[in-house]
């Protein structure tokens, strides 16, 4: 879909020349700015005030050399970054992610993303992201270990609990969450929340690591609900993704009455029309370590297969792509629709493409971007922020109260910006445009910066 409005096309142009080989950015830049063209027909002083210019620009864009010594005594070097895109609602916030795949470019669409989805959640929270092309497969809890604090003997001199406050992502768990702060303590001599995603004896959150997960059936069973009054009891649910985010999808998804009937990791996709259990995925990802075709040797009625693509074209009511971005194709799309699926909400960031999103809402598909239905990872790294900031831990219900509470707000903002703008139905669109209107009002109100 092209951008309708001069300006934003002209803003979208600049950003493409500046960034050509970007592609992660540029889809993320493209599908914010083709949302906000009532917003700037209404509201000409942002224009005026050339936010959209602003906010497409990083306010600081890091890289840096890690260097570490594996088991063998080889010294082995990665990239390492962070990308701090928008501190005008709050500190910068967002993960960190280790893992092959990782570019500047997928750092600046992550980061870009961050910024709308931390507005989203209500907290005052700033927008960043970082990571490295560093893979924890297969290494050694030293490796990973010494790996980690060379990451830090960088990174600490760019964030803060007042400055910017990482979390994990793919690749960064709690044992590198761990790693992490225990380096910036001992470098900094002091012990504070800048870091969440920590284990509980040092300051972090109950429902952590279930809330990205929970948050996105929260606002999946919000969206059933008030737009066909209905829910995910009954419902087959399939998921990608087999890590903190998927197998949590899955829990809550099943606690809501629905049967998941796949989970996936780069391997592959296991399929059990009899429902997946959860007790074994856990033993093998969680515990072991293991990979997804391991739950078909154990679990009799569940079947295997090494086609990643496959596992949309298994039937589905409901899907919840929790892997990583781009993996539904317009091919993958139309079989979902074909197949009778009735909603997509997305547990990844950006993981389906712009085509397959235009196949879901042109057959009536409910379609809820990953900026609003993944919010609940970073809602509840910023309940922890707030738990450190006052000494004090709450129970997990109490969290996990707050998240819901999070997560149905996120869907009336998302759904009543839609409609004020023209685009009723169209969350992604409504996600982008409530999203973006805290942000410039902030950046409004605070001046230009010379």
């Amino acid at each position: 879909m092209s951008i309708s409005d001069p300006y934003l096309a002209d803003v979208y142009e600049n950003v493409r020349r500046k960034n050509a080989h970007e592609t992660e950015f540029l889809q993320a830049v493209h599908e914010v700015l083709q949302s906000l063209a009532p917003v700037m027909k209404k509201w000409p002083e942002l224009a005026n005030a050339r936010i959209p210019d602003r906010i497409v620009e990083p306010e600081r864009q890091i890289q840096f050399r890690v260097t570490w010594v594996d088991d063998a005594g080889r010294v082995r070097v990665n990239r390492g970054y962070r990308v701090q895109f928008s501190s005008a609602i709050g500190p910068y916030k967002g993960g960190l992610r280790f893992h092959p795949t990782v570019t500047a470019s997928v750092i600046k669409f992550l980061g870009f993303e961050q910024i709308f989805k931390n507005s989203l959640t209500g907290l005052p929270m700033g927008g960043a992201k970082g990571g490295s092309d560093f893979d924890p497969k297969g290494k050694s809890d030293g490796e990973v270990m010494r790996f980690c604090q060379s990451f830090m003997n960088e990174l600490y001199r760019h964030i803060g609990p007042e400055t910017d406050i990482p979390a994990g992502d793919i690749g960064v768990g709690g044992r590198e969450i761990g790693y992490l702060f225990g380096q910036y303590k001992r470098i900094r001599n002091q012990f504070s929340g800048v870091l969440t995603g920590k284990e509980l004896a040092f300051g972090g959150s109950l429902a952590r690591k279930e809330a990205t997960g929970y948050g996105l059936c929260y606002i999946t069973e919000e969206m059933l609900k008030d737009e066909r009054g209905d829910s995910l009891k009954g419902k087959r649910v399939a998921i990608s993704g087999s890590g903190n985010v998927a197998i949590y999808a899955a829990e809550k998804a099943a606690e809501l009455g629905a049967k998941v009937i796949t989970l996936s990791d780069s391997s592959g996709y296991v399929y059990d029309p009899d429902g997946i259990r959860l007790d074994v995925i856990k033993q093998i990802k969680e515990t072991e370590r293991g990979r997804i075709g391991e739950y078909a040797e154990r679990v009799r009625s569940a079947f295997f297969a090494d086609d990643l693509q496959g596992i949309w074209n298994v039937p589905c009511d409901i899907a919840l792509p929790c892997a990583t971005q781009n993996e539904i194709s317009a091919e993958n799309a139309r079989k979902l629709v074909e197949n009778g699926c009735i909603a997509v909400a997305e547990g990844a960031n950006m993981p389906s493409s712009p085509k397959a999103v235009k196949i879901f809402q042109e057959a009536g598909v409910l379609y809820m971007p990953g900026k609003a239905s993944n919010a609940g990872g970073v809602a509840v790294s910023g309940l922890e922020m707030s738990q450190n900031s006052l000494r004090h831990a709450w129970s997990f219900d109490e969290v996990d109260g707050r998240l819901r509470g999070i997560m149905k707000n996120i869907y009336r903002s998302v759904r009543a910006a839609a409609e004020e703008y023209g685009e009723a139905g169209n969350f992604a669109a409504g996600a982008n445009i409530a999203g973006f209107l805290k942000v410039a009002d902030a950046m409004l109100s605070q001046g230009i910066v010379y």
